[in-house]
């Protein structure tokens, strides 16, 4: 029997809506967190998802929003709800990071693997891909910690996100050959498209985008991506959502117009239906596919899905459904049918409650369990997302080309579980427009 990888998660969850109610933002220079407290108090009351179920707590208990947060949330169903640090929020929307640029996971044989790099990446540069096993940081070996769940022990050892640390890495190569790599941790923009490419099979050229986020670099991304995919004639796509928690649902909405629109799916037609909570009715909004110069006209999709995939990701999924065939390889998606809209307080805070629901043409949309594959397969983080022998991609492949999916027992499922250096408040789903 296969032994079940364990690891510290830390994902990223985003689908966004900015809100222009100004009544609620307490403004100036300067703001206790009292008073960010009490403005957070009313927030959840009036603009709330769950404001009926939520507990009943005294805010005057509370000395921080954070803390108030944390007490009120709807905990059956709400892991999302969360305070930011404005500047933070911001620069993390931006693009802007700090560090290796590294997604670690455990393989089944208990050795950690480089499953996520991107290209901004010091080591990326030095030419460090997905799947190589990495023997040793400083001497130590990262393996046990992150299987012991340690994260105190891994944030001593690998240091705090500030440019200009240093660590010493041991690498073993697809090759089998060791490699010592001095990596630096950097400021850098990242790539959310991580890879895109096409693949000549017997039923046609097929694009192939693996995407990691939804933020504001992603449009011209996307762009980029979806104008070779036009050029290439492409009749197909594989989308790899596997690590793609979230994002600004305007950007989702472009991918699936990508992908459908002008075609079988509409200007006219709904991409995802927002519905806030009976007091904030007047407020509900029918997002429709964009008309974009770039469209696939796809009939079918095929998309690698994991625990990860999240929010602006399942909403593309959910939002595809009534119009293509799609067809999930992989594992059960998050479980998040849900969205907030933002508060910024102060230039301090920004505030991010769970306030609307989210629902395709059809009007479904109830997936907190989490969107099923059509075929259960492991992320195979030994191979790098252009092989074909990786175990996702290969399923996919088989689909396109024969129209069926391989039976069971083909490849035992389990789980590699990852960690990543974004930052936990980031399990969320955002909208940046205007109710």
């Amino acid at each position: 029997m296969r032994t079940t990888a364990r690891i510290i998660l830390i994902p990223f969850i985003l689908l966004f809506l900015y809100t222009s109610c100004r009544k609620d933002e307490l403004k100036g220079p300067e703001i206790t967190p009292q008073q960010a407290r009490d403005s957070l108090y009313d927030i959840m009351n009036d603009w709330y998802y769950w404001y009926k179920s939520m507990p009943l707590v005294n805010k005057e208990n509370y000395t921080d929003p954070y803390s108030l947060l944390d007490a009120m949330r709807y905990r059956p169903l709400d892991k999302w709800s969360f305070v930011a640090d404005y500047d933070e929020f911001n620069a993390q929307m931006e693009g802007s990071f700090v560090g290796h640029g590294i997604r670690i996971g455990i393989d089944e044989s208990e050795k950690a693997r480089i499953s996520m790099i991107y290209s901004g990446s010091d080591l990326y540069k030095a030419g460090v891909r997905r799947g190589w096993i990495i023997k040793t940081i400083n001497n130590a070996d990262i393996a046990r910690i992150i299987i012991s769940g340690d994260a105190a022990a891994y944030s001593t050892l690998i240091g705090p996100a500030v440019a200009g640390i240093t660590n010493i890495f041991v690498f073993i190569r697809p090759d089998g050959s060791e490699e010592t790599i001095q990596s630096t941790k950097s400021s850098f923009v990242i790539n959310t498209v991580l890879h895109y490419d096409t693949l000549h099979l017997t039923s046609g050229i097929t694009g192939h985008l693996v995407f990691e986020s939804f933020i504001e670099p992603s449009a011209d991304e996307l762009q980029g991506a979806f104008a070779f995919f036009k050029a290439q004639n492409v009749q197909d796509l594989i989308l790899d959502l596997r690590y793609n928690s979230g994002g600004y649902l305007d950007i989702a909405r472009t991918l699936a117009s990508y992908i459908a629109g002008n075609g079988p799916a509409s200007t006219q037609s709904t991409f995802a239906r927002l519905t806030y909570n009976d007091k904030r009715q007047a407020v509900n909004v029918n997002y429709t596919f964009r008309a974009t110069a770039l469209p696939l006209n796809l009939q079918r999709l095929v998309v690698i899905t994991t625990r990860l995939t999240a929010s602006a990701s399942e909403a593309v999924i959910n939002g595809l459904v009534p119009f293509i065939d799609v067809v999930c390889i992989g594992d059960t998606t998050t479980g998040k049918p849900t969205g907030m809209n933002g508060w910024p307080v102060a230039r301090k805070y920004w505030f991010w409650p769970v306030t609307f629901k989210i629902v395709n043409a059809n009007n479904e949309g109830d997936y907190f369990g989490g969107i099923i594959p059509g075929k259960l397969v492991p992320d195979d983080i030994t191979r790098d997302f252009d092989d074909r022998n990786e175990l996702c991609l290969r399923e996919a492949i088989n689909f396109l080309q024969t129209g069926t999916l391989s039976g069971k027992g083909i490849t035992e499922f389990h789980r590699y579980r990852t960690f990543s250096e974004k930052p936990s408040w980031m399990d969320n789903a955002f909208i940046r427009e205007n109710p």
